[in-house]
């Protein structure tokens, strides 16, 4: 088998599991319903179990995102031997954002208790928008240019070669584009800071700082990438209750993720080593999900000696925002679908890891199985839990439904699920902490609405905004056909996300 055919195998795969899957779930409803009787109900304990594994996890992350938002960072930062050698080279790619999402970005950073002086700022725009761009570059240098230790631009050109629109191929042009200013300053690969924001990124105050005191504390810190708890709450307050509702969704996600390091992957914004983006030659510019493939690049370099430490101090982002109620709900849509299109580090890491010899088994199979059941039960599991795991109770001939198993089942599964609705009694608590402050303009009962009420939507939500675009992204996948990168459509209303 040629390579290019081992590689479509490999984007088939996914998809066509999804697809078996929800194909057999519905033509043996209709013929040997007891079978997917069977399988409902070791999926349904499967997902239990999940959701109780999960919770601790969460809660875990939690508690250490209120204890670490209350320390003073800065101070740690400077009581360790090399922190003066420190300096933070900050990328933000921008795409027809305004001036106003830009100067929320950059007065939180300069609200940091690290000092801008130690920092480079950079504005990555396109040549796509080059007059938008170029304008608010101007503006933003003439209000902040000399509050950094440098603030610069950058603008990617478009249809080079091997590389397709989105913030991948914009960052990696940024990065070498910035390189030899590194070189100028004569600043040290291995003392530089990277982090990679989406431009609507509101920073803690002491997310450097924090940042920096595990840079100089942790093992090996060039091999390491620093993952925030990101947080949807820049205009919350005013989007709609599915898009708040899948937005905590991915924030509880995450969560659970941090407490758990030794398989996750970095997610949206994020920081990292030079050291490491020059060894790997930046980002990859022919992807859309270049934050988690820089991962998975540092980790192939390394062969597998390459790892997350956990920040558990916020960042926070704006919901997708244009138009009216009905515009929102597309634009999340195709949001969470380029996020489920992460399955096309499948067939990259696999043959990846294939090739690589020094990086351990297990290593390997760590990341595969997880990206692999992932993707799968991101598709399948809503489907199965709310829609076709009740299909054979409605469809099933007449002779299976005087089996006892047949009976009885619906009250098992009744049972299961309340059960797991544990986890979302559990989703709707942890929210309430993490809401920013209630805006004057937005009355009390609609607070009420937003912190408690709103979760009523979950199953409606983890259908339409979980399972639908997951399979969108795997099937299209499946099929060769290649899903480019659109940015979400974003508008910050509250003047301070945390």
């Amino acid at each position: 088998m040629t390579a290019n055919w081992k590689t479509r195998g490999l984007e088939i795969l996914p998809g066509a599991l999804v697809w078996t899957t929800l194909i057999l779930s519905v033509v043996l409803s209709f013929i040997r319903p007891l079978w997917v009787v069977y399988f409902v109900i070791v999926f349904d304990l499967y997902w239990l179990f999940r959701v109780t594994y999960f919770i601790p996890f969460m809660f875990v992350s939690w508690f250490r995102y209120h204890r670490n938002t209350r320390k003073d960072w800065q101070v740690l930062a400077e009581r360790q031997a090399a922190y003066e050698d420190v300096r933070h080279l900050v990328f933000l790619p921008t795409y027809k954002e305004e001036i106003g999402v830009i100067r929320g970005t950059i007065g939180s950073i300069l609200s940091s208790a690290f000092p801008a002086k130690k920092m480079i700022l950079v504005l990555a725009g396109e040549e796509r928008d080059s007059e938008r761009f170029l304008r608010n570059a101007e503006i933003i240098k003439q209000e902040y240019g000399d509050r950094f230790l440098l603030l610069t631009s950058t603008l990617h050109p478009q249809n080079l070669p091997d590389e397709i629109p989105g913030k991948g191929s914009n960052l990696n042009y940024s990065g070498h584009a910035v390189l030899p200013i590194i070189d100028e300053l004569g600043l040290d690969y291995d003392k530089v800071v990277v982090s990679s924001f989406d431009v609507d990124t509101v920073v803690h105050p002491q997310y450097f700082s924090c940042l920096t005191y595990l840079f100089l504390t942790v093992s090996e810190p060039t091999k390491t990438s620093y993952q925030p708890i990101a947080l949807y709450n820049n205009n919350l307050w005013e989007s709609p209750a599915a898009v708040r509702v899948a937005m905590f969704g991915t924030t509880f996600w995450l969560l659970s993720e941090l407490s758990r390091p030794e398989g996750a992957m970095t997610f949206s914004s994020h920081s990292m080593s030079l050291r490491m983006l020059v060894d790997v030659g930046f980002w990859q510019k022919d992807i859309v999900s270049e934050d988690s493939r820089i991962f998975l690049q540092a980790l192939i370099k390394y062969h597998g000696n390459y790892r997350v430490t956990p920040m558990y101090i916020p960042v926070s982002m704006d919901t997708v925002m244009t138009g009216g109620y009905w515009q929102a709900l597309a634009a999340l849509y195709k949001q969470i679908r380029r996020w489920a299109w992460g399955v096309e580090n499948f067939p990259f890491m696999v043959r990846a890891f294939a090739a690589d010899k020094q990086m351990p088994f297990m290593t390997k199979f760590g990341f595969v199985w997880k990206q692999l059941e992932g993707m799968y039960t991101w598709a399948t599991a809503p489907m199965l839990i709310f829609l076709l795991g009740r299909l054979p109770f409605w469809v099933a001939p007449e002779q299976f439904r005087e089996f006892a198993i047949f009976q009885n089942t619906p009250f098992t599964l009744q049972w299961l699920m309340r059960f797991a609705m544990v986890g979302v009694f559990v989703s709707a608590a942890m929210s309430l902490t993490l809401l920013p402050r209630r805006p004057s303009n937005i009355p009390v009962h609609r607070a009420v609405f937003v912190g408690v009420l709103q979760w009523v939507l979950l199953p409606v939500t983890f259908v339409l905004f979980g399972a639908f675009p997951a399979i969108d992204a795997q099937t299209r996948m499946m099929l060769g056909r290649r899903l480019g990168f659109n940015v979400s459509p974003k508008r910050k209303t509250i003047e301070d996300g945390i």
